[in-house]
């Protein structure tokens, strides 16, 4: 799995980080930080931590053999639909 942060849309409500701290965490008061490609055991958190954002801030794609991202409406992420 994929993750990205849109950083300009999150609000720091750190519901990310509750769901799943293993990939979420913040640096200093307010500043995300996050694991681009977690490891497959936190896909369900991850997962979690997506639908907890009250501004939907994360986008969640899959990995794909070439290392690429892929969203699920099947656009690379970065790539203009």
């Amino acid at each position: 799995m994929r993750v990205l942060v849109d950083l300009n849309r999150c609000q720091s409500y750190g519901q990310c980080v509750y769901a799943a701290p293993e990939v979420f965490r913040f640096r200093g008061a307010e500043s995300l930080e996050y694991e681009h490609v977690p490891d497959a055991e936190s896909d369900r958190a991850v997962d979690r931590a997506a639908r907890a954002c009250p501004v939907q801030a994360i986008t969640l794609g899959r990995a794909t053999a070439s290392g690429t991202a892929v969203e699920p409406g099947g656009a690379g992420i970065g790539e203009v639909r």
